[in-house]
């Protein structure tokens, strides 16, 4: 079975085109995020694997920015209701950092694209309008009206008007596009009446208005020679945006429709993503807590179709657990559970992967340097030595010293702890959260059993060295059995010395990346 990226770009190959332009789209009504910018990462995804497989194909990214706001985006102010119905490309930053509304949204991603790897060329709706490129594509579609009223008509419970026109009008009075109503036409001049009681005319070469929707779709793909598109699932659904589009394009500007790639949303923490709302993740925020890498293996383990839901919270420590894996059997530094799983891992991670034939990234396991980052704090070398104490160094880098990491194995360290830092700060819980006690002893109370066990441990670390985690864990475990004490107890007299609070991470671990010295004083009650 191979990879639903590879399958595309396989039934894509088949066709006779000189070139693939693999279109994507994004509506500028906010903040956008991981689950309206997927249309980026398949649409890259399959140009890419079309260009290894020899043939040519470019990838393009078009922003809705001409379309109207309809819901004022998070954070901005509710008096930016006054905007509503009007373009994108006529309304002000917010914050008077940028240009305008567009770039506000728009800069984030485009800052980062690039670190995903992304290669595409980026269009405007607004550019597009105003430069002309539409221009014959209204005219065609007036030509046709009759024709695209019947069209739409099939899919529609209520019928067209008969002056009904595929066209909007950017009101001259109100500045609005989404209440103007198009009804007649003399060459390149439109007539329009708008909701405000405005009634105007206006030339289409102005560009100051736009294709109905569904219209406007399939003249794009003409304008562009689309041959295939990723888009969310709500435009393929039966008689939705994908099937009139798709007959108009066909019938009205005699152009194939492009190869579908429907795609399910993703939700956050099970809550449905929502600009509006502020309910988002956004590409650039997930730099901050994980590779590229991770994104793109986040969105291409599972078919396009499935449903996804996201938390940054502690399901991110499950997840980056699972990125890890398929990135060290991809690279041979550990097996996969079954031949099976290892033909998945790989095809996975070579769709995921940014910068082909790089060696292994030196990314040690994301959840250990939680606890490791708590104990050391941002001394690399520290984490280093406690990693490499613990077995947690995979075998290309279990017996190298800190010392021995080259330029960029150290920046990715850097950019891994500092993700762990990221994720403490934004996003763990508080019961993941800790603080070794290193000035003074915390008076908190224990049992005389509790402090026996404590006295016993001190004295096994001191006359004793582990190899490993699990050694000690396996020694405690005797200490408590000869003791009867309860596990639970043990442990949180350990946690209760040394952290002055009732739980914590994994005591052997715990205990092996500390100071050895300050752990049997510790435990002894001394400092």
């Amino acid at each position: 079975m191979t990879h639903w990226i590879e399958n595309i770009a396989n039934e894509l190959s088949k066709r006779d085109v000189e070139e693939h332009v693999i279109a994507s789209g994004t509506s500028i009504s906010g903040s956008i995020h991981i689950g309206n910018s997927c249309d980026i990462f398949i649409a890259n995804a399959i140009g890419k694997k079309l260009r290894e497989k020899g043939k040519k194909a470019k990838t393009i990214w078009i922003a809705d920015d001409h379309d109207p706001l309809r819901k004022v985006p998070y954070p901005l102010p509710e008096d930016y209701d006054k905007y509503l119905g009007m373009p994108y490309s006529t309304i002000p930053c917010p914050d008077g950092c940028c240009d305008n509304f567009v770039e506000h949204f728009e800069k984030p991603l485009l800052n980062v694209i690039e670190d995903y790897g992304i290669e595409m060329e980026t269009k405007s709706g607004f550019e597009m309008y105003k430069s002309g490129v539409y221009n014959d594509y209204i005219r065609t579609a007036f030509e046709n009206v009759e024709r695209i009223k019947e069209i739409f008509n099939e899919y529609r419970r209520e019928p067209l008007g008969d002056d009904w026109l595929p066209y909007n009008p950017i009101c001259d009075e109100c500045g609005r596009v989404n209440t103007t109503y198009a009804y007649d036409y003399d060459g390149d001049t439109v007539k329009y009446r708008c909701d405000c009681g405005h009634e105007g005319e206006m030339d289409i070469k102005s560009g100051n208005g736009k294709l109905t929707w569904r219209v406007e779709w399939a003249a794009r793909w003409k304008i562009f020679g689309t041959t295939c598109e990723p888009f969310g699932k709500d435009h393929a659904a039966s008689g939705g945006s994908y099937d009139v589009s798709s007959v108009i394009s066909e019938e009205i500007f005699n152009y194939p429709a492009p190869y579908p790639v429907p795609y399910e949303w993703i939700t956050l923490d099970g809550e449905a993503m929502s600009k509006s709302h502020g309910v988002f993740f956004a590409p650039e925020e997930w730099l901050k807590i994980g590779p590229a890498e991770s994104l793109n293996y986040y969105l291409f383990r599972s078919k396009p179709m499935k449903a996804k839901d996201f938390s940054p919270k502690m399901p991110f420590l499950d997840f980056i657990d699972q990125f890890d894996k398929v990135e060290k059997v991809f690279y041979d530094e550990e097996e996969a559970p079954s031949e099976k799983e290892d033909k998945k891992f790989r095809e996975i991670y070579e769709i995921a992967q940014i910068n082909v034939g790089e060696p292994l990234p030196f990314r040690p396991p994301f959840r250990f340097l939680v606890n490791a980052y708590q104990i050391a704090g941002d001394d690399l070398e520290k984490i280093f030595g406690i990693l490499k104490r613990n077995s947690q160094l995979s075998k290309s880098f279990e017996d190298k010293e800190f010392s021995d990491l080259t330029e960029t194995e150290l920046a990715q360290y850097r950019q891994r702890v500092d993700n762990v830092k990221y994720w403490l700060d934004t996003y763990a819980p508080k019961f993941v959260k800790f603080q070794v006690q290193e000035k003074s002893v915390p008076k908190l109370p224990l049992t005389e059993e509790q402090d026996q066990f404590l006295a016993d441990l001190a004295t096994l670390i001191e006359t004793r060295e582990f190899s490993d985690a699990a050694e000690l864990h396996d020694a405690m475990y005797e200490i408590l059995e000869i003791q009867e004490l309860k596990p639970q107890k043990g442990f949180q007299a350990i946690y209760k010395m040394i952290l002055g609070q009732k739980q914590g991470p994994r005591a052997a671990s715990f205990l092996l990346s500390l100071d050895k010295d300050f752990v049997v004083k510790r435990l002894r009650k001394e400092a």
